[in-house]
């Protein structure tokens, strides 16, 4: 019954934090770059362009071209994104819808289009980040680069850098001004270094070596609380040569506040080493993206071995 309140609490929570998200995303464009006219990319772009061009309004060519897209990517992404991104897709639209008409006469930066397609872009940026990190996106060429990390390990900023040139550049068909392309590239640069540094800094991993004379009650609570594996190794003091349990643990960056917390709980005099992780594979962390053709070669190798 605990674990099934913690799960659901937990689900709660990373809902909220996708709605958050979307409504960080929605303010970025809505209130500095629509009103701007800077174009941005993926399908907020279409829409933007869409509006510009034949007056129909963002949120309703979004909603359908998102439609389209996560229905495809359903086979490849599974229930659990989809349903999180369609939730998502939902509350950007439906913050759009409301934003939009708040800002339209009053933009923020009015007078400077410059800073305000950096704000624009660095919010958009944290939105777009916080949602990958709970499994969601806002759609449109996140979905595109989720699919392609799903199986390549392709840094995500990029992927969705090389989808949105193309719909910003564009944009000069509507608009008719390289001034307002160039701020739109300005946008998806500022949005791409955004997207990887909070990507990369959230999805690190860590190890600790833990040495305590309590380290079952330690290994219990992360396995418990934390929700974390542990491995036991045996150890031995040199000096003393007193056995003793040293647990060893891998975990995400973000998990480490909270494995400090257990540890420092139950044995505050624990003897606590952390180090950073380049790569953490298989077992709850990320798939290893090796293509078929290499897996098979390697495979070769070892027989012949």
């Amino acid at each position: 019954m605990v674990r099934k309140r913690k799960s659901k609490f937990r689900d709660v929570r990373e809902f909220f934090m996708i709605a958050l998200a979307m409504l960080i995303g929605s303010f970025g464009w809505c209130a500095f770059l629509l009103p701007h006219k800077i174009t941005i990319g993926g399908i907020a772009g279409i829409a933007s362009v869409v509006q510009w061009g034949a007056d129909i309004p963002v949120q309703y060519t979004y909603l359908i071209i998102n439609g389209i897209l996560l229905f495809v990517a359903l086979k490849v992404l599974g229930w659990k994104f989809c349903v999180r991104t369609i939730f998502a897709v939902l509350v950007f639209a439906s913050a759009t819808s409301v934003l939009r008409g708040v800002f339209a006469e009053h933009p923020m930066f009015s007078n400077e289009p410059f800073l305000a397609c950096v704000v624009g872009g660095v919010l958009l940026g944290v939105g777009v980040s916080i949602a990958l990190q709970y499994n969601a996106s806002s759609g449109g060429s996140d979905v595109i680069a989720a699919m392609i990390h799903k199986y390549r390990d392709v840094s995500l900023g990029r992927v969705i850098l090389a989808c949105d040139l193309c719909i910003i550049t564009s944009s000069y068909l509507v608009l008719e001004n390289w001034e307002k392309v160039i701020y739109g590239y300005i946008v998806l640069f500022v949005m791409t270094y955004v997207v990887d540094y909070l990507i990369n800094g959230m999805r690190g991993s860590v190890q600790f070596f833990v040495i305590s004379e309590h380290w079952g009650e330690i290994g219990s609570a992360i396995n418990n609380d934390v929700d974390r594996g542990c491995t036991v190794i045996e150890a031995r003091g040199f000096y003393t040569g007193k056995k003793v349990g040293m647990l060893f643990i891998i975990a995400r960056r973000s998990e480490a506040h909270s494995i400090y917390q257990v540890i420092d709980e139950i044995d505050p005099n624990a003897f606590v080493s952390q180090g950073a992780v380049n790569g953490v594979y298989g077992m709850g962390f990320d798939r290893m993206k090796v293509s078929h053709k290499k897996r098979t070669v390697e495979e070769k190798e070892r027989t012949k071995e």
